[in-house]
């Protein structure tokens, strides 16, 4: 059953952005500096208008009308220079605290438990990295610094309606509460619908993957068109929450629309009857006016990019509710032995359904071990368990004494047969195990594994581009470089889970030399697909439906005649 992945609550998103902000105190100080001076510049020429106005009127010389002009000029020419490093000032803050969201994203989720993921789905993960981090970076590149902008403007040209007389400042501020009675109205409305955009998104993401990595079994069983249905339906969805929040935004900006008319309204006969009483003059209502009318612009712009801050909104909740799941911190510890123990350990992928029922496993430093069992004994479950990617439900498997999950990296490595091919030069896919690995290290890397030969006849060598949209390996050759990574990472404990299974019959018994050579000396634990990997262990170990049923070297448990014997007798019956 998908369980989704948590969403910050909006205590938890202004807390974490408020802790990247204060981070950055320096950025935001000049930041906020830059922005009050833009709109300061932007400011001082409507003020010096009722001035000029006020002069035309009492007849002064066009000499004293010069300097004003001189000094609107300068103002204009140093605000647009404040306003192009505002705009640039708040796009680095943004895409910076961005970058630092992204990573921790997914920095966690590389760290999340395995269950954790197969329960909330990839799709939903992917959505988050992907349509999330775009919505909030449009925002951040685009949207934000034209809300500060408008913010700092309006706030200005308020205050300087103020500063012209305060009566005037209080006919400006009556379209306040036509604004805040059209927000009290809208922000309930829209955002639960920009949340479930964002999730119905998270969830088209999620069928498209699954249908895209199964394409295979999806062709098989002709279930085409049930899949095209299931994206069509959450296609569907998305679409029409989509254009029922447009059309709710709608309805927003007339009441928005309608509280400017009565707020320019008030200014102007207000500031009729004033100038009739005497208490200001024509150029200060006209500078009022001007300011007001000039705050049409900037409330439109914060206004109308609304439904982007929204999205990036519920994105951005979406984002941080990732970093809200526990992980366990990176282990540090390195064992004193590379002995590997599992004791007591029981664990379900579903609580009610236990996989593991009190396994204990002991395999000795430098000793290989081989796990074999009919499908769904649980040999890759306890493999899982014994590299750390899963935890047990109880019992613990510690290496050296030091639990799995307190290892320092590189410690315990596994390979399971779905091994992952880099995109990139071959060299750069050994590095990710090795990072300093010169290129004589690589090859002898290689040479350990019997994988020199055809590395050295692609067509570039080690330079060779593999991986997605690079030359192709066969599902051996992708097993030979993950050995090889496993050559240059040199852990203490090695776990291969069923690492020669995608071979094939052909190239079987190669790989097996190449899986012998890689862990040649080490801790291994093997998930024997093939019993002809099991033979050669220095012990087996016989799971069945949870339970360790058996445990001896090959010609112990083929004189035994148990369950082993059985499955060696199919197995030499099927060669």
């Amino acid at each position: 059953m998908i369980q989704a992945l948590p969403v910050a609550t909006p205590r938890q998103t202004w807390s974490w952005l408020a802790r990247q902000l204060l981070t950055r105190r320096l950025e935001v100080v000049s930041t906020v500096a830059t922005g009050l001076g833009a709109a300061g510049a932007s400011v001082v020429p409507v003020t010096a208008l009722g001035l000029l106005v006020d002069l035309v009127r009492d007849g002064a010389a066009s000499t004293a009308l010069v300097p004003i002009g001189v000094l609107v000029a300068g103002i204009a020419l140093l605000g647009g220079i404040a306003a192009g490093a505002t705009t640039t000032l708040v796009s680095r803050l943004g895409e910076r605290i961005l970058a630092a969201l992204r990573e921790q994203a997914v920095g966690v989720a590389l760290r999340l438990p395995v269950t954790t993921l197969d329960r909330a789905g990839r799709g939903d993960l992917l959505a988050r990295v992907g349509a999330d981090v775009a919505a909030v970076g449009t925002a951040a590149a685009e949207v934000m610094p034209t809300v500060f902008s408008a913010l700092f403007l309006a706030l200005l040209s308020v205050v300087a309606m103020f500063g012209l007389d305060w009566r005037l400042g209080l006919a400006g501020l009556a379209a306040m509460p036509g604004y805040l009675l059209a927000l009290r109205w809208y922000l309930p409305r829209s955002a639960p619908i920009y949340a479930a955009e964002r999730a119905a998104v998270g969830a088209r993401s999620q069928l498209l993957m699954e249908s895209l990595q199964g394409v295979r079994t999806v062709h098989a069983y002709r279930l085409e068109r049930r899949h095209l249905q299931a994206i069509d339906h959450a296609s569907a969805r998305a679409r029409d929450l989509s254009v029922g929040v447009f059309a709710l935004f709608t309805r927003f900006v007339g009441r928005i629309s309608r509280a400017e008319l009565l707020g320019l309204a008030t200014i102007l006969v207000a500031g009729f009857w004033f100038v009739r009483a005497g208490w200001v003059t024509v150029g200060e209502t006209a500078a009022a006016a001007v300011l007001f009318h000039r705050l049409f612009n900037p409330v439109s712009m914060i206004l109308f990019t609304f439904d982007e801050i929204q999205a990036a909104g519920a994105g951005l909740a979406r984002l941080v509710g990732v970093g809200t799941l526990p992980v366990a911190p990176a282990g540090t510890r390195t064992p004193a032995s590379a002995g590997l123990l599992l004791r007591d350990v029981t664990f379900g992928y579903e609580r009610q359904v236990p996989v593991l029922r009190g396994i204990s496993l002991d395999v000795a430093p430098g000793e290989r071990v081989a796990l074999v069992g009919s499908t769904g004994a649980g040999k890759t479950t306890v493999a899982s368990i014994a590299a750390g990617i899963l935890r047990p439900d109880t019992g613990t498997a510690t290496v050296g004494g030091v639990p799995v999950d307190q290892l320092a990296p590189g410690v315990v490595a596994i390979i399971s047969q779905e091994t992952h091919v880099f995109a990139g030069p071959l060299i750069e896919d050994l590095r990710l195990a090795g990072p300093h690995a010169t290129e004589e290290t690589a090859e002898a890397a290689l040479a350990q594994v019997g994988a020199l030969a055809w590395a050295r006849a692609l067509p570039d060598g080690l330079g060779t581009v593999v991986g997605e949209g690079g030359h192709p390996l066969t599902s051996a050759q992708a097993q030979q470089l993950a050995l090889a990574r496993l050559v240059l990472l040199d852990p203490a404990v090695a776990i291969l889970d069923e690492a020669t299974a995608e071979a094939g019959s052909a190239g079987a018994r190669e790989l097996e030399e190449s899986a012998l050579a890689a862990t040649k000396g080490r801790t291994t634990l093997l998930v024997a697909h093939r019993l002809t990997q099991a033979a050669g262990a220095d012990r087996i170990v016989v799971l069945e439906q949870g339970f360790v049923v058996e445990e001896g070297t090959h010609d112990g448990l083929v004189a035994a005649g148990g369950r082993y014997a059985t499955l060696w007798s199919a197995w030499q019956s099927r060669g």
